[in-house]
């Protein structure tokens, strides 16, 4: 009896953890998010459904739970929040919100409370709560006022510093921030200028180590930052090139991911059209350039599927989304598939949805 009961047990933790995982799609100008489901071996897409929004959707961010998905929409300067379908991906429009002028980027708190956005126009961030239905509540918990060009805002794996790097004063500002209330306060110092022409614009944390990784989108380059929890700011460490070396042509990084072991660190390159790929020294968190992965052209978003197997990037200026797999060893990326996906592709979001 024992027996039966532990394996009953075993089986029911199994189906509660059990995840499917999909890709989620912003088409600026269809005006929609098409959903795809992804093939846990292959890597493989196959579309579900579309949702339409009422304007061209931008950033998108899962909440840690990975139940809801959070979308800007950049011209219409709104956020919408999306309950996602555990059994099939689908979205389901929970509510719209009066935001400002073009939010660039979002992300959440590590306990899903709040939603904070990056302003590109407006210069500003704002914090949003997030409802226990999984709705955006209208007025913010805060609105601040930074500088022009803010690209993006994330906050640091033990939810209390956040970072907001700038594309056009060439500075990343700093908060400490207040997971119980949601509020942001200046930092210690609050804001960290970098080299002119730098353009600091996305941002991604070691999983184990105390450095913080940001592209700079003028530069053509990533820096590593040493970051201090304690004091809750950065201080730069390495900057290295996106490029190869005879490359003298007009370029702009856009998105910066690590993958989840993290062994391996990619950029991607518009002008180049490619993927940058840097492995990660285990110790001191250093880059050693791998060199770059041709891609589609304008590769504005990509993301890594949550196992860390497949990459996939957004074409925005073909209109198509490409697959890779991941060399596990090296890093390197093989692509399996381009799929059609529809008109500006701006963002991907690779989310394992519980089911």
């Amino acid at each position: 009896m024992r027996t039966l009961v532990a394996a009953l047990l075993v089986l029911g933790c199994g189906i509660v953890s059990r995840a499917d995982t999909f890709a989620y799609v912003s088409l600026a100008k269809d005006k929609k998010i098409a959903v795809y489901k992804v093939e846990a071996t292959s890597g493989a897409l196959t579309h579900v459904a579309d949702a339409a929004c009422e304007g061209e959707p931008g950033a998108l961010v899962a909440n840690p739970a990975r139940t809801l998905l959070f979308a800007s929409l950049r011209p219409e300067g709104k956020l919408i929040a999306f309950r996602i379908d555990p059994m099939v991906g689908m979205l389901k429009h929970m509510n719209t919100v009066e935001a400002g002028p073009d939010p660039a980027q979002l992300s959440t708190d590590k306990e899903g409370r709040f939603l904070l956005a990056a302003y590109y126009v407006a210069g500003k961030v704002t914090v949003h709560a997030i409802e226990k239905d999984g709705s955006l509540r209208a007025r913010p918990v805060q609105s601040l006022p930074t500088a022009d060009k803010a690209h993006a805002i994330l906050l640091d794996p033990a939810n209390r510093y956040a970072f907001v790097p700038h594309t056009g004063p060439n500075a990343i500002f700093q908060f400490a921030f207040n997971a119980a209330t949601g509020e942001l306060t200046p930092g210690n110092p609050p804001k960290l200028a970098t080299p002119e022409n730098t353009g600091p614009r996305h941002i991604a944390f070691h999983p184990q180590l105390d450095i913080a990784y940001i592209d700079n989108e003028q530069g053509s380059s990533v820096t590593a930052y040493r970051f201090d929890r304690i004091e809750g700011s950065l201080t730069a460490l390495q900057t290295i090139s996106t490029l190869p070396s005879e490359f003298k042509q007009r370029n702009a990084c856009a998105e910066i991911k690590i993958h989840p072991t993290g062994r391996f660190l990619y950029v991607s390159n518009r002008g180049h059209d490619s993927i940058a790929r840097f492995q990660v020294e285990d110790r001191s968190g250093e880059l050693t350039a791998l060199g770059q992965t041709p891609t589609e052209k304008t590769p504005r978003s990509f993301d890594l599927d949550p196992s860390g197997k497949f990459l996939y990037v957004c074409g925005e200026a073909t209109d198509r989304l490409v697959a890779y797999r991941i060399d596990q060893e090296t890093g390197g990326l093989m692509q399996t598939a381009t799929y059609s996906v529809g008109k500006t592709p701006w963002w991907v979001a690779v989310v394992d949805v519980p089911r």
